[in-house]
């Protein structure tokens, strides 16, 4: 039987003669982090100090002994980062150039002083870049010339922390005869049963020695003879309970065990656990152009979508609990696919199991981001091993519904003014439209391949057009107010957002001791996007007068901006469901503290942009919405079961007046949008009105002007404790009432973000992590809409 003895004790990290303790899975940071010898990049502007760091060779250390009884010992690394020299008493093993690859060494019968020595990751990208030439990327930083985790290199939203290390496990592994080399499940579902096909692929010591396989799925057990070096076993499992994602079902996982055997002795044994169900992707041209709708078990959906970045700059760190937090945010938000972005790594095991159990769909990039890949050697043959590995790794996984060729290199190519500076050069092309669907395709036909996002479908249209495919909304950010966000109906926004800043706890932890304005030093350092200061105060100068000099109203303002920036388009897009099939905001989560488009920032803080998301991606949903000229309501229903009811809709002043009021009955079948017209005469006239809509406990608001023209009267409420939180009740109208807890303490949670209180209205805001609870404390945490100053 095979046996694996991970290798986590032991390891030093030397540089420059000078050795350290070192943790295996980890990286250098991380090391000198614990022995004291760097500041904590996280902190301050304290990254700048550690730049060196990523321009050093670094070598790791441990005593290894190889001896077993066993014909053959293999020393295994699941993840490199990523330029490695691996030698054995002095022995060269192997080398190593990819980040997103395992390797395999044959340590038979060795033993002595194991060293893995990396080199400037750096120093191999300047390399390969001079040998293949300068290829053109969205950012200075090399990250195009080396398969390591680009955004290490810097983002618009991250640090530049250039990491080196054993950042996956590494082990020993001894067996005899032979071993399970590869296992490809292909998991399908035809007329109610679950079909299972595995693939098997062994290794062996002993070519002659007869081999067979055995497999048990649901209680199904199959078997098969291993011929050479590959066999295949497949079972049927009659009336297979299907996996849906959130919302539309339950997510029953089964487990595979599969046994390698000679004879009556087990060999070794491969377990994984899966789910059935079907996935297409619906492109088909139509009236409006060219889909891009998922459809899980014949069931056609909205994707109600975020963005995943790495959720640490130093990947090492995430453990499976992390994994499992950050995943079950996206969840109670409504959330039902997470896009794992192009510019990170392909996630652990303990990622896609979270996902699997939580019934949320991953959309998965090969890692390629905004930037010109050369096609040359070395990265060919790297970008096809780490494909082909990766594939196979994750199919498994129920979870995982799209492989997505890249991000924005496509559009990249066509309006960043590569082709020109290209001048024929490769820059990736041959990746997208070639290896990677080649790849898919003889892998894992199961699953559906894009070519990129965006991607219209076809070189003959643009390749951000948003009439056809995959469509990514950033003009709105850069250029233009977010009520622009209207103007359109993509069929499925694959990226759009709103920055805004972290939640004032994160501020004060990560810039200590500084005066914090907008324009701080610290705050400046942890703003990365190009001019994202100067956006954030134009798009605040649409709504508001900017509140010069009150760093506190501006940190409020710009919260609640990046909420209704989200919520103008969300609302928008659901209400012209199913020609719009999907929002994916950009961005869940951050990796580290910093001014960006997250709704969860680095130290795990809910954003009221969060907690929007529950309302937004909700089953049901009410939006007022402007449709040629006049009012009508949008009944968004996801749900199964139809919506019916009245709604009360009501015309009032600031003031706090009814002028107007009736009720409509409405009607929204299952996964289904209905519309209702707002009579002409409750429509608000002028800034002092505005447009109430209630109906089972939802509401929408329109109110006709922005927040700096209405004459908003002084905000009265009053505040009282209760059992695990606070009430509010208001006296005058109060809009986008907001409890800052972690103001009150920074352990302190709120369960709800922005929320708008007619007069005599009153909302109880739990509050957790709040050890000494006071009412005026709690008074002094909490924001809301005042005057125009």
């Amino acid at each position: 039987m095979l046996q694996a003895t991970p290798l986590t004790e032991g390891w030093t990290v030397r540089h420059e003669g000078a050795a350290l303790p070192a943790v295996v899975p980890g990286c250098v940071h991380t090391d000198l982090l614990t022995a004291g010898m760097i500041p904590d990049p996280f902190l301050g502007r304290n990254e700048a100090e550690v730049a060196w760091v990523g321009r050093r060779e670094w070598t790791y250390e441990t005593d290894l002994e190889c001896v077993d009884g066993h014909e053959q010992s293999d020393l295994v690394f699941e993840g490199l980062d990523t330029v490695a020299e691996v030698t054995l008493d002095g022995q060269l093993l192997g080398r190593t150039r990819n980040m997103h690859r395992s390797y395999r060494f044959d340590v038979t019968g060795l033993q002595g002083r194991l060293a893995v020595r990396f080199v400037s990751a750096y120093a191999e990208a300047e390399a390969v870049r001079g040998k293949v030439g300068e290829r053109p990327a969205a950012y200075a930083e090399p990250y195009q010339y080396i398969r390591k985790m680009a955004c290490s290199f810097g983002w618009d939203w991250g640090p530049t922390l250039v990491t080196a290390g054993i950042w996956r496990p590494v082990r020993l592994e001894h067996w005899s005869t032979a071993r399970i080399a590869r296992v490809r499940p292909l998991v399908t579902v035809a007329q109610g049963a679950g079909q299972v096909e595995l693939a098997v692929e062994v290794e062996r010591t002993r070519v002659e020695a007869p081999l067979t396989v055995e497999a048990t799925v649901g209680g199904v057990r199959a078997r098969a003879v291993v011929d050479g070096t590959g066999g295949v076993v497949r079972l049927t499992v009659p009336d297979a309970a299907l996996w849906w994602p959130r919302g539309y079902g339950e997510q029953p996982l089964h487990d595979v065990e599969l046994t390698l055997r000679h004879g009556d002795d087990v060999l070794d044994v491969w377990r994984r656990r899966i789910g059935f169900r079907t996935v297409e992707l619906d492109r088909r041209p139509d009236a409006h152009g060219t889909g891009f709708t998922l459809v899980v078990n014949g069931a056609r959906l909205f994707a109600r979508g975020v963005n995943w970045i790495p959720d640490d700059v130093f990947p090492s760190r995430v453990t499976r609990e992390r994994y499992r937090e950050r995943l079950a945010q996206a969840a109670d938000a409504g959330v039902d696919l997470v896009r794992v972005w192009g510019g990170g790594i392909y996630e652990s095991e303990d990622f896609y199991d979270a996902c699997d159990e939580l019934g949320l769909l991953v959309w998965q990039d090969f890692p390629f981001a905004c930037a010109a890949y050369p096609e040359e050697q070395p990265l060919r043959g790297e970008v096809e091993a780490e494909a082909r590995e990766n594939v196979v790794r994750l199919m498994p996984h129920p979870s995982l519904v799209l492989w997505n060729g890249n991000n924005e290199n496509l559009w990249g190519f066509r309006d960043w003014d590569w082709e020109r500076r290209l001048a024929g050069d490769s820059w990736g092309e041959g990746y997208y439209l070639g290896v990677l669907p080649r790849v898919a395709a003889e892998l894992d036909p199961t699953r559906p391949y894009t070519v990129g996002s965006p991607w219209s479908g076809s070189w003959e249209r643009h390749p951000n057009d948003p009439a056809h495919g995959t469509h990514h909304s950033w003009e709105v950010w850069n250029r233009e107010d977010y009520a622009d966000y209207r103007l359109s109906v993509p069929r499925f926004v694959a990226e759009f957002g709103w920055q805004a800043p972290p939640a004032y706890a994160t501020l004060r932890r990560a810039l200590p001791g500084e005066e914090l304005a907008p324009d701080s030093p610290g705050m400046l350092h942890h703003q990365k996007a190009d001019d994202g200061n100067g956006k954030l105060r134009r798009g605040l100068e649409r709504h508001f007068v900017f509140p010069e000099g009150d760093f506190d109203r501006w940190h409020y303002l710009t919260q609640v901006n990046q909420a209704r920036a989200v919520a103008a388009g969300i609302e928008h897009w659901r209400s012209h469901w199913p020609v719009c099939a999907g929002t994916v905001v950009w961005q869940l989560n951050d990796c580290w503290p910093v001014t960006s488009w997250a709704a969860i920032d680095g130290d795990g803080r809910a954003k009221p942009l969060y907690h929007e998301l529950r309302r937004l991606y909700a089953d049901r949903l009410l939006t007022l919405q402007a449709r040629e000229g006049s009012l009508e309501l949008a009944v968004v229903n996801q749900g199964a079961a139809k919506w019916a009811g009245a709604v009360r809709l009501r015309r009032m002043s600031v003031e706090g007046v009814v002028a107007r009021e009736v009720s409509v009955g409405f009607g929204a079948e299952g996964r289904s949008v209905a519309r209702v017209g707002v009579p002409r005469e409750l429509e608000p006239v002028g800034p002092k009105e505005f447009l109430v809509a209630d109906a089972d406990g939802l509401r929408a608001l329109h109110f006709p002007a922005p927040d700096r023209e209405i004459p908003y009267p002084r905000p009265q409420f009053d505040v009282s404790l209760t059992p695990g939180g606070i009430t509010v009740t208001a006296r005058t109208l109060v809009r986008d009432l907001l409890l800052q807890a972690d103001r009150l303490h920074p352990d302190a949670r709120a369960d709800r973000g922005l929320v708008t209180l007619l007069p005599g209205e009153e909302v109880t805001i739990g509050v957790r992590g709040w050890e000494t609870p006071d009412a005026e404390a709690a008074r002094s945490a909490l924001y809301c809409m005042e005057p125009s100053r």
